[in-house]
């Protein structure tokens, strides 16, 4: 396609990072520590919650599940604390291709943003365990821009920081239908699904998407670099 394209703004987890089920995985730490009990209705009522808005803001999603500001950053807490056990674990590796892709995307000129619903610390915690810590141009958590997916902001703040001069140089790819609200609301250009991750084919067009890729490793070839 005939694009220019100047800034690409990249999900982490499910679209760049495998983290095989980390998400669950630290929900279910999370859950048990505020007497959630797996197995229960409670429970499972939670986890389709997890699973439907996977790329939102966790501390949005823990908002919403315990209601009670206190309740929810303990369990935004105990969630990281898991996730980050899990990551140092080994648990999250690059999904293939992708280290490559965003190098083929940075060597023709365009500036490449991670982006991420976790926090700081916890995104700096999978950089890290990867050794991406200068994989990209700029990282960006939900603290960094105001709020997360999937309102716009994080999209906008990249194109600030990176000073690129309209939405519609923007490409944004991600797994989620909360990555294509985030890229639609920004009014970037190319809002490209990818069916690495956590929703399919049918939700991320309903959200927005204007291309849907096996991987982003098939994104550099969309984009003409």
């Amino acid at each position: 396609m005939s694009t220019d394209i100047r800034l690409v703004v990249l999900d982490m987890a499910g679209t760049t990072v495998a983290d095989g089920g980390l998400v669950e995985q630290a929900f279910r730490a999370a859950a048990a520590e505020l007497g959630v009990a797996d197995g229960s209705a409670e429970h499972a009522r939670m986890l389709d919650h997890v699973r439907a808005t996977m790329g939102e803001s966790k501390i949005s999603v823990f908002r919403h599940l315990f209601g009670d500001e206190d309740r929810a950053r303990q369990a935004n807490r105990s969630f990281e604390a898991a996730y980050h056990d899990l990551v140092d674990a080994g648990h999250c590796s690059p999904l293939p291709g992708a280290a490559e892709a965003i190098g083929r995307l940075r060597g023709a000129g365009l500036r490449t943003v991670l982006t991420t619903g976790f926090s700081r610390a916890t995104q700096d915690r999978i950089l890290a365990a990867l050794g991406w810590q200068d994989i990209a141009d700029l990282t960006l958590c939900p603290a960094d821009a105001g709020r997360g997916r999937p309102y716009p902001d994080m999209v906008l703040t990249a194109l600030l920081r990176t000073g690129t001069d309209s939405v519609r140089q923007v490409a944004v790819a991600g797994d989620t239908g909360y990555d294509m609200l985030t890229g639609t609301r920004a009014g970037a250009a190319v809002v490209a699904g990818v069916l690495t991750g956590a929703h399919e084919e049918q939700r991320l067009r309903a959200d927005g998407a204007t291309h849907v890729l096996a991987s982003v490793a098939d994104l550099p070839e969309l984009l003409g670099v």
